[in-house]
């Protein structure tokens, strides 16, 4: 039986770095040069609000946010790869960081994702997430898919 963990930490754990560097390099097979112009927006700063989570003690999974405006947290680097995908490890992970940002006093998320994340575009949907039009930096990129979910 596989079982799940979740860890909040932030954005220097080596795991969450780890993760991170698979989700560029599948973020840049499924989009080529199109990534030239997303990267810029994809930089991790110093971010507090990440969730790791781990399948039988391996890491399998991420997601981080970081303030969108005094009442909006923005969902960053989601991620399971693809050993770990169909076990609902991107559902937890979504919902812990929900969950902490409630907890937080933010009343609703955003996040974009792109055209080609399917995992995504049936993640999202499913966990409440309701479409809306591409926000700031992410105006003028055609793949770009904005969503948002009042918690």
């Amino acid at each position: 039986m596989n079982t799940i963990t979740l860890k909040r930490t932030n954005s220097d754990d080596p795991d969450f770095r780890n993760l991170v560097n698979q989700l560029d390099v599948d973020l840049r097979d499924r989009n080529g040069e199109m990534m030239d112009i997303y990267d810029q927006h994809n930089v991790i700063e110093k971010i507090d609000t990440v969730v790791i989570a781990y399948l039988n003690n391996k890491p399998a999974g991420c997601g981080c946010f970081k303030p969108f405006d005094h009442e909006a947290v923005e969902v960053k680097r989601m991620f399971v790869p693809p050993a770990g995908r169909g076990n609902g490890i991107s559902k937890k992970v979504l919902t812990e960081l929900e969950t902490w940002a409630r907890g937080l006093g933010f009343t609703y998320t955003v996040l974009e994702t792109g055209a080609k994340q399917i995992e995504a575009l049936s993640l999202y949907p499913k966990a409440g997430y309701q479409s809306i039009p591409k926000y700031g930096p992410y105006v003028n990129l055609p793949d770009s898919i904005c969503f948002k979910k009042t918690l």
